[in-house]
């Protein structure tokens, strides 16, 4: 493409130089660079790409996108481009490369502290269900329409995001289901792409670490719809909101008149309304108003959270034309999300579930949910991680403690932390509830599972899918769901024994 044409997206920049000159890509790491391709200089938090530019100038850059002007001395051939913001400019000069293929796509968006991958995971199943390919971008995995792959990032670089929407338009997709994190917001990651709906699911403490402040995660996130309510990129985005949560209701009342909002929850001045809950160890069922039809809504997940998440894949779904009486249909086949309240196995009457919550609200609700369910015991595994929001560490204890009748505390990813150092935060939230602190987390398992009694239920929180853990010096293999099959396979054996 030619530079002229391709920088006409552009809505403020300064030119120093020639704009006939042929471009096909444009990259952010100056290694990466070949003639013909355009560096982008992004100031990040550790590292700067102004610094770079030197470096992209030598492997031939054909022309440099900066945050500053072109300096009084600059003497290359290649041409200079000063925008006001570097990321946002990466992600429209991306997208355009691309022939902006989410154009072609139903879009749908999920943003939110807890409850994004499953929601995400439950409109891709709906999206698949209806027109038979469907993309998916997550925290999990990625799927093109063609194949699946683990996911880098939960809401990949504006680059990469354009790559692989447009291998989901030419692999057949019809729709997209993908997360949109408030890093993602942030860092202009989806600021070219537009949606057909966008999901605001709840706002509970995570994250401030990078964000700072909470009124600053918040507005993180809704910056994503106000900006879309600026600009929609030609589509008719739909905000779907959980207005039980109060960040919700206050994002809700903020777009009226802006954007079309369908409120989705339990009260009663929802679009997408619940009522009537009930659950069981194998699954759930509830009424749902909507569009002024009613449904009984059954779906092999467990837990008044997964009613949010179901509500808002429903709604979200609805927003990009699949009719409300399909998507409770194809419910019935939902799919296990990884490391989402997973059932692992039962050994001696003892059963165990790995769940991600990682949050305080999260962890509470997973504890909850289990404790509804009756156990004789619940027994949970949680720790923290290292390098993180060290605020939330004695909230997630003590949101363990309230619905637990014995707590194991372990390592999460210590990363550069001291893991005892962390336990020790975390055990001032126990408040003197039942509990025993092991640091390997390996050791936490099989101590849980093997101490545990018939009827108890065992909850492993904190890394659900993930397959590592990381250290100050090393990354590990480390899954808790083969760790407690391992644990559990000892402890039918070591029952096997005693017979």
């Amino acid at each position: 493409m030619i530079l002229r044409d391709l920088i006409s997206s552009l809505t403020k920049v300064t030119v120093a130089g020639s704009l006939d000159t042929a471009v096909y890509a444009v990259t952010t790491s100056s290694r990466e660079v070949t003639p013909g391709k355009i560096f982008a200089a992004i100031r990040g938090t550790t590292l700067d790409g102004h610094r770079f530019i030197n470096d992209a100038l030598a492997a031939g850059a054909s022309a440099i996108l900066a945050e500053t002007a072109q300096p009084s001395d600059y003497t290359a051939p290649a041409t200079w481009l000063h925008v006001p913001d570097s990321r946002e400019a990466v992600s429209i000069l991306a997208s355009t490369l691309a022939g902006h293929p989410w154009q072609d796509l139903k879009m749908a968006g999920v943003t939110g502290t807890n409850g994004k991958t499953t929601t995400a995971f439950l409109l891709h199943h709906l999206m698949k269900s209806a027109w038979h390919r469907a993309g998916l971008l997550g925290t999990i995995l990625v799927d093109d329409g063609g194949r699946q792959e683990p996911a880098k990032h939960t809401t990949p670089g504006s680059i990469e995001l354009s790559a692989v929407l447009t291998r989901m338009r030419d692999n057949g997709c019809r729709g997209v289901a993908m997360e949109v994190s408030s890093h993602g917001i942030h860092q202009k990651r989806v600021a070219a792409v537009g949606f057909d709906a966008c999901v605001f699911t709840n706002l509970t403490q995570d994250h401030l670490d990078y964000h700072g402040t909470f009124e600053a995660y918040f507005k993180a996130k809704a910056d994503w719809f106000h900006a879309l309510a600026a600009n929609p990129l030609g589509k008719k985005p739909a905000a779907v909101i959980n207005t039980d949560d109060a960040y919700g209701r206050e994002l809700a009342v903020a777009l009226e008149g802006k954007l079309p909002v369908i409120r989705f929850g339990f009260n009663v001045h929802c679009d997408f309304r619940a009522n009537n809950f009930r659950q069981n160890a194998r699954g759930m069922e509830f009424e749902l108003t909507a569009k002024g039809k009613s449904f009984l809504v059954r779906a092999p997940l467990i837990g008044r959270f997964n009613v949010y998440n179901l509500l808002a894949a429903i709604a979200a779904a609805s927003a990009c034309g699949i009719k409300p009486r399909d998507a409770v249909a194809f419910l019935l086949e939902a799919p296990q999300v990884p490391g989402r309240m997973e059932n692992v196995g039962n050994a001696g009457g003892a059963t165990v579930f790995v769940d991600y919550a990682h949050t305080p609200d999260a962890l509470e609700n997973a504890c909850r949910t289990l404790k509804e369910l009756e156990p004789r015991r619940l027994i949970t595994v949680f720790g923290c991680g290292g390098d993180r929001d060290k605020g939330k560490r004695p909230l997630m204890a003590a949101a363990a403690a309230r619905h637990s009748d014995a707590v194991v505390v372990t390592s999460d990813n210590p990363r550069s932390e001291d893991p005892l150092a962390i336990i020790s935060e975390v055990e001032k939230g126990l408040g003197g509830k039942a509990s025993r602190s092991i640091p390997d987390r390996s050791e936490a398992i099989n101590f849980a599972i093997a101490n545990s009694l018939s009827g108890d239920i065992i909850l492993i929180a904190g890394k659900g899918h993930e397959t590592t853990q990381q250290f100050a010096t090393e990354t590990i293999d480390f899954d808790d769901r083969k760790h407690a099959s391992k644990a559990l396979r000892e402890r039918a054996q070591a029952i096997s024994d005693m017979r």
